[in-house]
């Protein structure tokens, strides 16, 4: 440490702890992130430990806790206050310690770096798909470190193998399914037991494993009584955490394969005991905590499906002839649009001096196309052309805040405050425009060019004209920001159907049609949105029958490249087609829901019952693999 940071570490000591009091939540926040790590065996050295804000309350927790820091007026106020036995201060160099090593289980610097967050700047550009992965492998840190000490650029990137071995796979779940329901069809009762492998550690373990259930059960409206259970387990495997889908993807699979095994044994039709039984608009959700379904197109998206892949002429399967079926399976889903009373999306809208438009959002561009979407939102409200709003994207020193792309929330709840927004433009654009017309308010109309006279159209001032005015000699601004979080989640839904053709000799499976529809509420951007679908769609595939982690005695997985992980590519499938039904979501911008996460969660019931149509063995465990399918047949001749 410098003589400079060390002085200035030692005169601020006095009125440190009395200045960090007022940090105490974050600090809570931030033990209980470290506490799961600790145990009473471990020795654990802390750096920069200040006067003991992390010393103190996690020392409890393990055989000896070193506290450390470079400034001597800091440990002299740490030692002070009273603390554990276990509890050790010392005046140490980060840079020069005395220490052997391996003399400690671990090493806490949560708390090293000292820079307010004032001098701290953090911009997000666009961004190549995130699917969960960047929200737990928080490693800016690191070269923040660097920079900060070499005051140097400084870039990290992981490797391939990294990738594979040490970032945060989607939780392996084991689940029971009990159904009950009447000869008829109609379901009364749903029983789900979910264990989930949260690995290494918890971060994502609750909240995961609570959608498994959460957005699985709620799609059958008939059930007249459910029951939830979860455990969630450590394990030495890496650490789970968040993936597109975050656990409704494994609860739907269970779920929707019990369905379709229902169906087999009542001997009706995946789609009619559907029809019987799904959620409808208006209906409460009980499974969904309580809420009420205030838009749902599920039964038209079943109706759309069964045609679109032809249902009556191919179901259950076909034989060609040359020891290979082809056979269709369908499953359903439902998903959520950002998380209620949590979630905050903010926008800022600007009007220029030549009349056109900035936006600035918090929200990050991950490949969906949220810069346009959102842009589209401002210019719909605004009567403007998309190219006359510039988006600027995320910039901790610009930008408003918000909670960021995740969780299916963008659309929904960034976009909800983008409309607020232009609302608000709008009406200080018409608001200036009458001062400048020298008439009310109320008596102007905007059409995205001019302010006008409602009574006499040819009395007007141009956009430009009136944006130049803001400039001098008025007191209205055009600059707004709104903020916008959302007490409801409301579902999107989705229905699928797969086409597979198996070969009986060799077990391979190949998709060759795959029918999906969708509700979103009413799409901002049907291009964007079918795109979202498509790829979604892809990845559920890859799930289904080819993407598998294996870990060795050590916990260790043992795909740690594309040679050994299996993603199916855009030309390993035939055809992938999307369409729409589109429902009104009255809390969402234009009537629009999510779309991000629903996408992935239909292949994987559609496929393993169009195998079972296909073999007559039903799999409940995924990827379906060929040697599986393979050995089935050999069994069942």
């Amino acid at each position: 440490m410098k003589e400079s940071e060390l002085a200035f570490w030692q005169k601020t000591a006095r009125h440190y702890t009395r200045s960090m009091d007022r940090s105490a939540p974050l600090y809570a926040a931030v033990c209980e992130r470290i506490r799961p790590h600790l145990s009473r065996d471990m020795n654990v050295l802390e750096l920069a430990c200040g006067t003991g804000q992390l010393s103190f309350p996690l020392s409890p927790y393990v055989r000896l806790w070193e506290a450390t820091d470079a400034a001597p007026a800091m440990i002299q106020e740490a030692k002070k206050r009273i603390g554990s036995s276990r509890l050790h201060f010392s005046v140490q160099d980060a840079a020069h310690l005395p220490y052997a090593p391996e003399s400690f289980d671990a090493v806490v610097i949560a708390n090293a770096l000292h820079i307010p967050k004032s001098m701290i700047r953090v911009i997000k550009p666009r961004i190549g798909g995130g699917f969960g992965a960047k929200q737990t492998a928080v490693s800016a840190i690191y070269p923040a470190f660097v920079t900060w000490k070499t005051k140097k650029p400084c870039k990290l990137l992981f490797t391939r193998e990294e990738s594979q071995t040490a970032s945060s796979p989607r939780h392996e779940m084991e689940m029971h399914v009990r159904l009950g329901a009447t000869k008829e069809g109609i379901v009364k009762g749903i029983d789900l037991y979910t264990l989930s492998n949260t690995g290494a550690y918890g971060e994502h373990g609750p909240t995961t494993v609570g959608l498994s259930g959460h957005k699985s059960i709620p799609l059958y409206g008939k059930a007249e009584a459910f029951r939830f259970v979860s455990d969630v387990v450590y394990t030495n495997h890496m650490s789970a955490g968040a993936y597109r889908g975050y656990g409704a993807t494994q609860g739907l699979f269970a779920v929707e394969s019990a369905v379709n095994e229902l169906a087999a044994k009542l001997h009706m039709d995946p789609f009619k005991i559907r029809e019987m039984n799904i959620v409808k608009e208006g209906d409460v959700m009980p499974a969904y905590y309580g809420a009420v379904n205030t838009s749902c197109a599920l039964d038209r998206c079943l109706k759309k499906v069964h045609e679109m892949i032809d249902w009556d002429h191919k179901y259950p399967v076909r034989d060609l002839g040359n020891g290979k079926v082809r056979a269709v399976g369908m499953g359903m889903a439902m998903q959520g649009s950002g998380i209620s009373g949590m979630d905050v999306g903010s926008a800022t809208l600007k009007v220029n001096d030549e009349g056109f438009y900035s936006l600035i959002i918090g929200a990050a561009d991950m490949g969906t196309g949220c810069d346009t979407t959102l842009a589209q939102i401002a210019a719909e409200v605004l009567d403007c052309a998309l190219d006359d709003i510039t988006v600027f994207g995320a910039d901790t020193d610009v930008s408003p805040y918000d909670s960021g792309s995740y969780a299916s929330s963008t659309t929904y709840v960034t976009g909800k405050a983008v409309e607020k927004c232009a609302m608000k433009l709008r009406a200080q654009i018409c608001k200036l425009g009458a001062e400048l017309l020298h008439c009310e308010e109320a008596d102007v109309a905007f059409d995205g060019k001019n302010v006008f006279v409602d009574a006499d159209p040819e009395q007007k001032v141009s956009l430009s004209e009136v944006a130049s005015a803001s400039q001098f000699g008025h007191m209205v601004p055009l600059e707004v920001t709104e903020t916008h979080t959302s007490p409801l989640s409301p579902p999107p839904y989705m229905v699928g159907a797969a086409e597979i053709e198996l070969d009986k000799e060799t077990g391979e499976v190949k998709v060759v049609d795959y029918a999906a529809c969708v509700d979103c509420g009413t799409p901002i951007n049907p291009n964007l949105t079918r795109v979202q679908a498509e790829g979604g769609l892809l990845q559920g595939i890859g799930m289904a029958l080819t993407e598998n982690i294996t870990y060795d005695s050590k916990g260790c997985p043992m795909e740690n490249s594309f040679m050994q992980y299996k993603i199916p590519t855009r030309v390993d499938i035939g055809k992938i087609r999307v369409e729409f039904e589109n429902s009104y979501e009255p809390n969402g911008p234009f009537g629009a829901k999510s779309i991000g996460e629903v996408v992935i969660n239909t292949p994987l019931p559609a496929i393993a019952d169009a195998v079972y149509n296909a073999i007559g063995t039903r799999f409940y465990e995924l990827p379906i693999t060929p040697e599986q399918i393979a050995m089935a047949v050999e069994e069942n001749r």
